[in-house]
């Protein structure tokens, strides 16, 4: 009756009528002006989650807006042209002022400056490790870079670009027996070449990781064994878990994620060289009929999250379903309980915003 209808516009009121104390505190001729803002206030009151901004460069804001919700990882598509690193999806979209340092390198170094400053309470700045997140300086942001040209050309090129970072001491690297972490971690995929990311020839700095094939770490349970799902549902790696490596005879060939001058062995994708291990959801997994997940996909899904933590690696799919929402909803669900470690999102919004922990409807 009326008296609701007067409590729920009386509970609006106060959502929208600003605090007329705390709003103005900090504020230039107010209680508590200047006591509002500290050196490394950029990212105050965001926590970092287990989430990556996919294809970030997309994003009206590039990389600030990942920051902004929490996103501990972000992909920048890399293109090499005439010596230069441009980003973009495809190369209709390149344009001259979109590079990798314009969006990516220069914006970290100035964040990271930043949540890194030398003052009297700090003398020590230059030689800190703060990360960007305020609430958690320790939490490294990894910048998945996905090579789109030729991974070997593309290569010395992406190790220069990186220097700024570098020669600040942002950049996770190994010492040769522990895996030293910084603000910044740079993985390498798509048509990275995994044989120069594990080469101190080619990689000096031991800087770049690889992003990991992970159709190929499947591992059961004692006595179980790689169950084909139904061929409706579309998987790409079937029974034989040696299908999804590849022909020797093409391993310098650019084949895209995890497959570019690749390993004969999954065994060789350890924490000396590789962070993540990534695949398509839609080839490794497939179609997700009848809104659930089969015994059989998900008999994959725990498999590949075996292998790839008993290696010590990061759990990723990409190309996940995305519509209806509530089948979108259902897989993250899954996922997450699962163990990935990662969650591959194009609306970061719905991803770290809403409650998708329970499916609320199919279409919403």
């Amino acid at each position: 009756g009326l008296i609701q209808l007067f409590g729920v516009l009386g509970g609006l009121l106060i959502v929208f009528v600003p605090n007329r104390i705390t709003d103005k505190w900090g504020r230039l001729g107010h209680i508590g002006q200047g006591l509002s803002s500290w050196p490394t206030d950029f990212s105050r009151g965001i926590n970092p989650i287990p989430c990556h901004s996919h294809n970030d460069y997309w994003r009206r804001v590039p990389l600030y807006s990942a920051i902004e919700v929490g996103c501990i990882s972000v992909e920048a598509d890399v293109w090499l042209f005439d010596e230069e690193l441009y980003i973009g999806h495809s190369l209709a979209s390149l344009t001259p002022n979109r590079t990798l340092a314009s969006l990516y390198v220069d914006p970290l170094v100035q964040i990271l400056e930043k949540q890194n400053p030398t003052t009297r309470f700090h003398p020590d700045g230059n030689v800190s490790h703060n990360g960007v997140f305020d609430t958690a300086p320790e939490q490294s942001l990894t910048l998945l870079i996905d090579f789109k040209t030729s991974g070997s050309a593309l290569f010395p090129y992406v190790l220069s670009a990186l220097e700024p970072l570098r020669s600040r001491g942002y950049l996770t690297y190994r010492n040769g027996t522990h895996t030293m972490h910084r603000p910044i971690t740079v993985i390498g995929t798509g048509n990275t070449p995994f044989s120069l990311v594990d080469s101190n020839l080619t990689n000096p700095y031991h800087d770049i990781f690889y992003d990991a094939p992970l159709a190929a770490m499947w591992e059961g349970l004692p006595g179980e064994i790689l169950t084909p799902a139904p061929k409706s549902e579309s998987p790409v790696y079937g029974a034989d878990i040696d299908a999804s490596l590849p022909d020797s005879s093409a391993s310098e060939v650019d084949m895209g994620q995890g497959m570019s001058a690749a390993a004969q062995s999954p065994d060789a994708y350890t924490l000396e060289n590789s962070v993540y291990a990534s695949v398509s959801f839609a080839q490794a997994i497939g179609h997700v009929l009848y809104g659930e997940l089969s015994d059989a996909q998900m008999n994959l899904i725990r498999g590949h999250i075996r292998g790839a933590h008993r290696r010590g690696l990061k759990v990723r799919y990409w190309e996940l379903p995305f519509w209806p929402i509530g089948l979108r909803n259902y897989v993250w669900d899954v996922l997450v309980k699962e163990g990935v470690d990662l969650l591959n999102v194009d609306d970061l919004k719905g991803a770290t915003k809403t409650n998708w922990g329970s499916k609320a409807g199919w279409w919403s």
